[in-house]
C-alpha cells in the first residue's frame, strides 16, 4: 500500500547519526548567545543597544557574501528582506533594550517561552499537529529557567518586558518562516545566512546613526568583545542554527533555545565565580530534561494516500479521471502494478470493457491487447466491446454488404 507523503514541518527522515551530528551542532548556537549577556556587560560599551546590533550582523552579513559570493534572485530578494528584517533586524535591538532594561535571570524567563510561540506559529503556518509531549516540555521549560535564573529580589520594568516579548515573538515567527520557504537550490546555508545578516545589518546602520549618533572610540577590549560576537556568536551561530531548522524542524531546534540560560549560567560560574543553589540545579535539570523532550517531531495532519483517479478509486471515478471528467486527467497506465488496483482495471483495455459490458454483455467485438495480465493465476477471455443499440436494432438482422457499384 502506498504511504501518505510527508508534510511539510515534520522532521525528515534521514541517517540518525547525521541527525545528531546536526542536532549537536546547532546548540552550539544557543551556548553561544549565552555568553552574550557576559561579554555585552564586561566587554562592549554601555548605553548602545542599536550600535551593539548593527556591529554584530553587518559585519558579519558581509563577511559571509564576500565568503558565499552569491546574491538573491527573483522572490528571494524580498523573502531574504523579510527573513532579516525578523531574525535579525529587528530582533537585535528589542534584544538589547531588553537586556539594559531587565536583570538577566527575567530576560532569559521570558525568552525560555520561545518554544511554545514555535508550536503555536508551527500548527498555523505549516500545519503541523503539536505532540502533546512537547507542549508539556515547553511549560516544564519555562518553570526550569525560572528556577535557573530568577531572584527573589529581581526588579521588573514595562519597557524591558514590553521589548523582550516582541523579540522572541518576532524570533519565533522567523524561526517557521524559515522552515516553511526553506532555500532556493543551489544555494548554501552560509550564503541564506549572509542575505539575512545583511539585510538586517543595513536597516540597523543608518537607524544606529541617526538614534544614537556618531560611535564613540573603541578599545581594545571592545574590540575583542565585538569580534567574538561577529563571529562566533553571529556569524557561525546562525549557520549552525538555520542549517539545525532546515533539518531538523522548527519545533525540535527551538528547544535548543533552553541552553541559552543554561550556557550564561556557566559562564556566571567559570569567569565571575558564581555558584548554584539547590533549586537552581533542579532548575537546571528541568530545563535540559525538557529540552530533550522536545526533540520528539509536530506530528503533520494524517492525509489518507490519493492515488490517480483522486480520493475514490472506483472504477467509474478513475474512468472519469481519465477522460478529464474531473478536471484532472490521469492516465489508468499509471496504475499498472499498483497493489490497491483491481486487476480488471490493470491497463486501459480492461477499462473500456468494463465500461462498455453494461450496454451490452454479450458483446462481439475483441478489444486487441486486453488479455489477462502476465503472472494472473487464471486466464481470462479477452475483453469484448459491444456497440450501442439504436432503436428499432434488430441483432437477428444483418446487412448484406455491397457488391457491386451504385446504379
Amino acid at each position: 500500500m502506498k504511504r501518505p507523503m510527508a508534510v511539510s514541518g515534520a522532521r525528515p527522515a534521514g541517517n540518525s547519526s547525521a541527525h545528531l551530528g546536526v542536532a549537536a551542532a546547532a546548540m552550539l548556537a544557543p551556548a553561544a548567545w549565552g555568553t552574550t549577556y557576559l561579554v555585552t556587560t564586561e566587554l562592549l560599551p554601555d548605553g548602545r543597544p542599536m550600535l551593539l546590533a548593527a556591529l554584530r550582523a553587518l559585519p558579519a552579513g558581509l563577511l559571509l557574501l564576500l565568503v558565499g559570493r552569491k546574491l538573491p534572485r527573483g522572490v528571494w530578494w524580498w523573502r531574504a528582506a523579510v527573513l532579516g528584517m525578523l531574525n535579525i533586524g529587528f530582533f537585535f535591538p528589542l534584544l538589547f533594550v531588553g537586556a539594559y532594561h531587565l536583570p538577566g535571570g527575567v530576560a532569559a524567563t521570558i525568552g525560555a517561552i520561545q518554544p511554545l510561540l514555535v508550536i503555536a506559529f508551527s500548527a498555523a503556518v505549516l500545519g503541523a499537529r503539536p505532540a502533546p509531549r512537547a507542549v508539556a516540555a515547553g511549560f516544564v521549560g519555562v518553570a526550569g529557567v525560572g528556577l535557573l535564573v530568577l531572584k527573589g529580589s529581581a526588579k521588573l520594568d514595562g519597557v524591558g518586558i514590553a521589548a523582550m516579548l516582541t523579540a522572541i515573538v518576532i524570533m519565533a515567527f522567523g524561526t517557521v518562516l524559515t522552515r516553511k520557504w526553506g532555500r532556493p537550490d543551489g544555494v548554501t546555508m552560509l550564503d541564506l545566512t549572509a542575505w539575512q545578516l545583511a539585510a538586517g545589518g543595513l536597516f540597523l546602520a543608518p537607524l544606529a546613526l541617526a538614534t544614537e549618533g556618531a560611535p564613540p572610540s573603541f578599545t581594545a577590549q571592545n574590540w575583542l568583545g565585538f569580534a567574538y560576537l561577529g563571529l562566533f556568536g553571529t556569524a557561525l551561530a546562525y549557520v549552525l542554527w538555520f542549517r539545525g531548522i532546515e533539518a531538523l524542524g522548527a519545533g525540535p531546534v527551538s528547544f535548543m533555545s533552553l541552553i541559552n540560560p543554561a550556557g550564561a549560567t556557566a559562564g556566571g560560574i567559570v569567569v565571575l565565580d558564581q555558584t548554584l543553589t539547590g533549586w537552581q540545579v533542579l532548575g537546571l535539570v528541568l530545563a535540559l530534561g525538557a529540552m530533550f523532550a522536545g526533540q520528539a517531531p509536530a506530528r503533520p495532519r494524517a492525509k489518507a494516500p490519493v492515488l490517480a483517479g483522486g480520493p475514490k478509486t472506483g472504477p467509474r471515478e478513475l474512468l472519469a479521471a481519465e477522460r478529464g471528467d474531473s478536471g484532472r486527467r490521469a492516465s489508468l497506465s499509471d496504475r499498472r502494478g499498483d497493489p490497491l488496483a483491481p486487476d480488471h482495471l490493470e491497463t486501459p483495455a480492461h477499462a473500456i470493457a468494463h465500461r462498455t459490458s453494461r450496454h451490452d454483455p454479450g458483446g462481439t467485438r475483441a478489444v486487441p491487447g486486453a488479455a489477462r495480465p502476465s503472472g494472473a493465476r487464471h486466464a481470462r477471455a479477452p475483453a469484448r466491446i459491444s456497440l450501442p443499440k439504436g432503436r428499432g436494432h434488430n441483432p437477428g438482422r444483418h446487412r448484406r454488404p455491397r457488391t457491386g457499384g451504385r446504379t
